[in-house]
Order: structure tokens, then C-alpha cells, then sequence
């Protein structure tokens, strides 16, 4: 039997080369999944991602995904693109062997944590409080010239990014700090400012878009109330799970939050096409 790919749905292409389409992933003339294929992601056309890959039950644990991958790479090879990437679901052990066996390569990691009933308590002379206007204006211009240098430093060209972060901040910030949902805190040790924090709902959860401490701070636990404060703030809103993102050399960080119960959710990969 023969795994192949068919187009489900028609091509779609921007001006700008970015394409998009879906496919069955079929076993000769018998549907046995599909997936999604787009080269619409902020690096441009020529980095592709795969989407939403599933195989039907009957049809799993028989190397169905593993072909239908490697001919979605063909596929993007085809429309020029050099880099692929994926999420894979934590919970999907299949999926993070395939993605192994292809020779995907680990770069971030998305998590959550399920909160708890009471608030938890802050270290003793720490308080979080809202940013003030003056603060917001030095803060964003701050954020949004270290979003674009992340951007520069993954492959990014400096123009690009410096568009991207102009862009992006202006939509989860259309309205600065009054934005509906929003919730920035500055962080204080006996009445001096060392940390701020941003989080936002994000559909049914809260999402902590940015966490950070004053450089000169760092090292004393800050981190982890800023964390717990990100927590008390979520409650607050009325949510019950918080979530975030976080590079996986982000050795630090990532064992702050295994420390205060974040699970990993989706783990991200990314490979050359060559």
C-alpha cells in the first residue's frame, strides 16, 4: 500500500509568496487523515510550518504519519521554503517520536498550570500594584524593541521585525494600559520597583506575555513573585488557568515554572529543509 498526500482544498497565495493548503493523507484511493500546510508564519514564505497533522485510529502505529511528513516536506521543498516547523501535543507520545525520528530539533515550549482555589502569598515586602502611565511609556518602548531584536536574533531581518513588534504590540495593546483585559503590574520590594509583568486572557485562560526583572534584582527570587503576583492577577479576572511560552534554553526559567507546577502542554521543533 502506497501513503500519499492529495490536495483536500484549493491553493492559497498572497502577493507576498506566503501559501496555504490543505491535504488527505491517503492509504491508495483511502482517506486515512490530513493535515495543513502554510508558509504564512512571521519569517516569511520561505519558513513553513506543519498543521494539525492527525491520522485516523484504525490507521495509526503503521508509519502513516511518518510518510505523509516526509511528503509534506517534498510539498515544501516545492514552494521554496528552507525551514519547517511544528507543535506537537505533550500528551501525543507518537507524535514526539516522529517528530525525533525526522530529525526535529526542540525550540520552545508552551505550558499551563491549573490555579489554585486562594490566592498565593507574595514574599514578605513584596507587593504588586498597577503601572502607572509614566511607566507604561518607557515600558513599551522597552518591550517593543526587545520583541524585535528576539525576532532578529531567530533568522529575522531588522526591518521586519521592527515592523512585526510595531504591529503586534499595537494589537494586543490597542488602548495602552486602559486595553480591556489587560492587567500590567510593577512589582515592588520595600517600595522599590523590580520587576513588571504583563498577562491577557486569551480565549478561556490568562497568558502571561511577558514577565521580567530589573537587572540589578535578579537573583532574590524576584522571578518567582512575579509569577505568583502573575497568578494572583489571573484569579482576580476570574480565570483558572495560566499559561505561557518559553524558549528551551531558557534553562532558568523553565525550572522556575516546573517548580511552581507548570506543565508543558505543546513542545515546538523546528527543521532545515536541505
Amino acid at each position: 500500500m502506497t501513503t500519499t498526500l492529495r490536495p483536500s482544498g484549493p491553493l492559497q497565495q498572497s502577493t507576498g509568496g506566503a501559501r496555504s493548503r490543505p491535504y488527505e493523507i491517503r492509504v491508495n484511493s483511502r482517506r486515512v487523515g490530513a493535515l495543513l500546510l502554510t508558509s504564512d508564519t512571521p519569517f516569511g514564505p520561505t519558513v513553513a510550518e506543519i498543521r494539525d497533522l492527525e491520522v485516523d485510529e484504525p490507521d495509526r502505529r503503521r508509519g502513516r504519519a511518518t510518510v505523509a511528513a516526509l511528503a509534506a516536506e517534498e510539498v515544501l521543498r516545492g514552494w521554496g521554503c528552507r525551514r519547517v516547523r511544528i507543535s506537537v501535543p505533550a500528551d501525543s507520545p507518537g507524535g514526539l517520536r516522529l517528530a525525533a525520528s525526522l530529525g526535529y530539533a526542540e525550540y520552545s515550549r508552551n505550558m499551563a498550570k491549573d490555579l489554585p482555589a486562594e490566592p498565593p502569598a507574595l514574599s514578605e515586602g513584596v507587593t504588586g500594584r498597577a503601572m502607572t502611565e509614566g511607566e507604561y511609556a518607557s515600558w513599551i518602548a522597552e518591550k517593543r524593541a526587545d520583541y524585535a531584536r528576539g525576532w532578529v536574533d531567530r533568522g529575522m531581518s531588522r526591518e521586519a521585525a521592527l515592523a512585526k513588534s510595531a504591529a503586534d504590540h499595537a494589537s494586543l495593546l490597542p488602548e495602552g494600559p486602559a486595553t480591556p483585559g489587560v492587567c500590567l503590574r510593577v512589582l515592588e520590594a520595600a517600595g522599590v520597583p523590580v520587576g513588571t509583568l504583563w498577562t491577557s486572557p486569551r480565549g478561556e485562560e490568562c497568558y502571561v506575555f511577558d514577565v521580567a526583572v530589573a537587572e540589578e534584582h535578579r537573583g532574590r527570587g524576584r522571578g518567582r513573585d512575579l509569577m505568583l503576583l502573575a497568578e494572583r492577577t489571573a484569579l482576580e479576572a476570574g480565570h483558572r488557568v495560566l499559561a505561557l511560552h518559553v524558549f528551551s534554553d531558557n534553562t532558568p526559567a523553565l525550572r522556575l515554572y516546573e517548580s511552581l507546577g507548570y506543565e508543558v502542554t505543546h513542545r515546538n521543533y523546528a527543521k532545515d529543509l536541505v
